[in-house]
C-alpha cells in the first residue's frame, strides 16, 4: 500500500510541477478515410469473418480442428505458396465473382522452428531491414513512426512471405482484381497485421498501385507491436478496415510478455524530466520520491535488458539452426506490446463453458477454430 501511494503521490506532484496556465490548441480536423469499395464494405461482418475462418482452417495444419468445419462456399483456392523461412505459408483464394481475392497466412505449426518464430520476440524498428540470406536483403516500412518497433521474429516470417504474396498481387491486379482480404489466425493473425503494414507503404511508395483496398481480419492474434506500431495501424486501416478478433477466454492475445518503462512514453511527458518538478518541493520529499523513482527506472530497465537479451540473442541462437544465413538484427529497446486494430470480442457464456470447461490440461482449446466460430455464430450469426 505504501508502494502505490508512493507512486501516486509521485504522480500528482510530476503533474502539478509540469502543469501550465495556457488554455490548449483545439486540434485539426482529422484527416478522413477515403478509400472506397464497390465489393468490399467497411466494418465488421460476422458471415465475412466466418467465410475467412473457414479458409483459413482449410490451409491449416497447425492446430488439430475438434470438429468438422465446412468449405467456403463462396470461394476458390487459386495458390499455395511454398513452406518458406520458419515454416511459413500463406493461401490465395478467390471469391466466385472473381472481384475479391484473399491473402490467407497459416498459424504456428506443431514443429520447433514455427514455435521459435513466436518466441523470437525481441522488438526491431517498424522501418528498416533484415539480412534473411547472404543474398537476400529485406527491406521494410511498417509505420510511419520512428518510435514504432514490431516483434522480430514474425517481421522475419514477413520477410520471406512478401516475395511471392507481391507477386500473386500484382497477378490478380493484371487480371482485374482490385480488392484483397487479409486473414490469419493465432501467429497468422500477427503476420496480418504486419502483412497490412507492409502493402500499405509500398502502395505509398507507387511499389504496388494505390487503388487496391484491403480488409484485414486478424483472428487469435498476439500483440504485434509497441504502442506507436499499433496507433499508425489503427490509423493506416482507420473507418472500419482492420479486425482484431478475441475469444476472451483465449490466452494467446495477451502474449507476448510486456514491459511499459520511461522510455515508452511520448517525448513530452511528467516523467522523463524528474528535476524541474522536484525543485519545489522540500529536500526531504525531494530525497525520498526521487530515490523511489531511481528504483523504479531501474527495476524496468533490468527486465528490460533482460527481456531483450533472452527473448532476442538467446532464440537467434536456435532460429540461426534453422535460418543459416539470417544475421541478427539490432533489437530495440523496448518491450511494450500492445493490441492493434479495432477489437471484436468474444465474450464466453455458461453455455460456452459447458462445451468448453477452463482445463489446464488443455491450454490451447479456447484458441481452436471450432471456438472462435461458435461465439461468432452466436453473437453475429447470420
Amino acid at each position: 500500500m505504501r508502494s502505490i501511494l508512493t507512486c501516486f503521490s509521485l504522480f500528482v506532484l510530476l503533474c502539478k510541477g509540469f502543469s501550465q496556465s495556457a488554455q490548449p490548441a483545439q486540434p485539426a480536423q482529422s484527416a478522413r478515410q477515403t478509400q472506397s469499395s464497390q465489393y468490399l464494405q467497411p466494418g465488421f461482418s460476422g458471415s465475412e469473418y466466418l467465410e475467412m475462418l473457414k479458409i483459413n482452417a482449410y490451409m491449416s495444419d497447425s492446430m488439430p480442428i475438434q470438429a468438422h468445419i465446412p468449405a467456403p462456399a463462396a470461394y476458390a483456392r487459386i495458390y499455395r505458396s511454398p513452406v518458406v523461412g520458419l515454416l511459413n505459408k500463406w493461401d490465395m483464394w478467390v471469391r466466385n465473382d472473381h472481384k475479391v481475392a484473399v491473402i490467407s497466412i497459416r498459424g504456428t505449426t506443431g514443429d520447433l522452428p514455427s514455435w521459435l518464430e513466436n518466441f523470437y520476440a525481441a522488438m526491431v524498428p517498424a522501418n528498416g531491414s533484415l539480412q534473411l540470406t547472404d543474398s537476400t536483403l529485406f527491406t521494410y516500412q511498417l509505420a510511419a513512426d520512428s518510435k514504432a518497433m514490431v516483434h522480430v521474429g514474425w517481421l522475419v516470417g514477413l520477410g520471406y512471405l512478401a516475395p511471392t504474396m507481391l507477386t500473386r498481387i500484382r497477378m490478380a491486379y493484371g487480371e482485374g482484381i482490385r480488392e484483397f482480404i487479409i486473414v490469419g489466425h493465432s501467429q497468422g493473425g500477427a503476420l496480418a497485421f504486419l502483412t497490412r503494414s507492409y502493402l500499405y507503404y509500398l502502395s505509398r511508395k507507387g511499389d504496388l498501385p494505390e487503388d487496391i483496398v484491403i480488409k484485414t481480419y486478424c483472428s487469435a492474434a498476439p500483440k504485434p507491436g509497441n504502442m506507436y506500431y499499433a496507433y499508425d495501424f489503427d490509423f493506416i486501416t482507420r473507418n472500419g478496415w482492420a479486425f482484431t478478433v478475441v475469444n476472451a477466454a483465449d490466452w494467446v492475445p495477451e502474449t507476448p510478455f510486456s514491459l511499459q518503462a520511461i522510455s515508452d512514453y511520448n517525448p513530452v511527458n511528467p516523467f522523463v524530466n524528474i528535476k524541474p518538478a522536484l525543485r519545489k518541493q522540500p529536500w526531504l520529499v525531494r530525497l525520498y520520491i526521487k530515490g523511489k523513482y531511481n528504483k523504479l527506472n531501474r527495476v524496468t530497465r533490468k527486465a528490460q535488458k533482460c527481456f531483450k537479451s533472452t527473448l532476442g540473442d538467446m532464440v537467434y541462437k536456435q532460429v540461426k539452426k534453422t535460418l543459416t544465413q539470417l544475421r541478427a538484427p539490432q533489437y530495440a529497446d523496448g518491450n511494450n506490446f500492445q493490441r492493434a486494430g479495432i477489437p471484436i470480442v468474444l465474450q464466453p457464456d455458461s453455455a460456452y463453458y459447458a462445451r468448453y470447461p477452463n482445463d489446464p490440461t488443455k491450454v490451447f482449446q479456447h484458441h481452436f477454430f471450432m471456438p472462435y466460430m461458435i461465439l461468432t455464430e452466436k453473437y453475429y450469426g447470420k
